[in-house]
């Protein structure tokens, strides 16, 4: 009887482990997929307005992002908004383990180029709320703010942890870098469905209603939350909780991106994208 419940934990264990694997890698691809289209967008919308001299483009879906009489305020964001693009292409492909093991060199080189947009772009944030503020006022700056340190710690530690030689812990930081430089993408993702599915129930003009609010820590802290189940799940190979609430997490999030992303893309990205790219031809 103790062998058969001794094999039985070990089934329970390795259903969950296969689980917490094909999820991960799961959750992984499509967000690197969606976010990618999304960092293109970024580079179409954004930062290909400096090129066309139409940086008033910018106050279309954010307003008060562009300021002409704030040159110094319009540089930080720019910088913001291109390293924000970039960072979203390069983040996804230092976490693919084959890539990551077959071609080493190419994952430090991408590796270094993805920390240092990291530090740009939350550089580049952090300058803009400390010259102009946020649209949002003193909540959306301390949200803002907040997850722009993160990002800078996050992406800092990274690089630490990776000259110690400390894989284990290099690889949780980067995990946690990547799941704040998904931020930017997520915040719209969940900004749409919710004004699709609620008709902007707690969103104002000046983003200062009770829904705006929540957003601007939503858009971070669950993505840290579920990286920390990640992290002790692979730490606690055993512990068969930890996966299953780590994986049930990973599916669920995968579930609600694939929706989100097919809606987004037709709508905005891929005309934005395609318009973008049509000026090259």
């Amino acid at each position: 009887m103790k062998n058969q419940s001794n094999t039985g934990m070990q089934t329970r264990v390795e259903a969950h482990f296969d689980l917490f694997h094909y999820s991960s890698r799961m959750l992984l691809g499509i967000v690197w997929v969606s976010s990618a289209i999304f960092g293109l967008y970024i580079l179409a919308n954004y930062a290909s307005a400096y090129f066309y001299e139409d940086l008033e483009r910018w106050n279309n879906v954010l307003p008060e992002i562009y300021k002409p009489d704030q040159p110094a305020a319009s540089i930080g964001i720019g910088i913001h908004f291109a390293a924000g693009g970039l960072i979203l292409l390069l983040g996804g492909l230092q976490l693919f383990e084959g890539l990551r093991l077959r071609y080493p060199q190419f994952h430090h080189w991408t590796g270094r180029l993805y920390v240092l947009i990291s530090i740009l772009t939350a550089l580049g944030g952090l300058s803009f709320i400390a010259l102009t503020g946020t649209v949002g006022g003193p909540v959306m700056d301390f949200g803002f703010g907040a997850y722009g340190l993160l990002m800078l710690a996050s992406a800092m530690q990274t690089v630490r942890y990776a000259m110690k030689r400390n894989i284990l812990s290099h690889q949780a930081w980067a995990w946690r870098l990547y799941a704040l430089a998904i931020g930017s993408w997520l915040y719209r993702i969940d900004y749409g469905l919710w004004l699709i599915l609620t008709d902007w129930l707690g969103h104002t003009d000046g983003f200062d209603g009770w829904f705006d609010y929540f957003m601007s820590f939503f858009f971070f802290i669950p993505n840290l939350i579920i990286v920390e189940f990640m992290i002790r799940a692979r730490n606690q190979p055993k512990n068969a909780t930890a996966r299953a609430l780590a994986s049930v997490s990973m599916v669920f999030a995968c579930g609600i991106v694939i929706v989100a992303t097919w809606g987004f893309a037709q709508a905005a990205w891929i005309p934005a994208i395609l318009d973008w790219s049509g000026k090259f031809v």
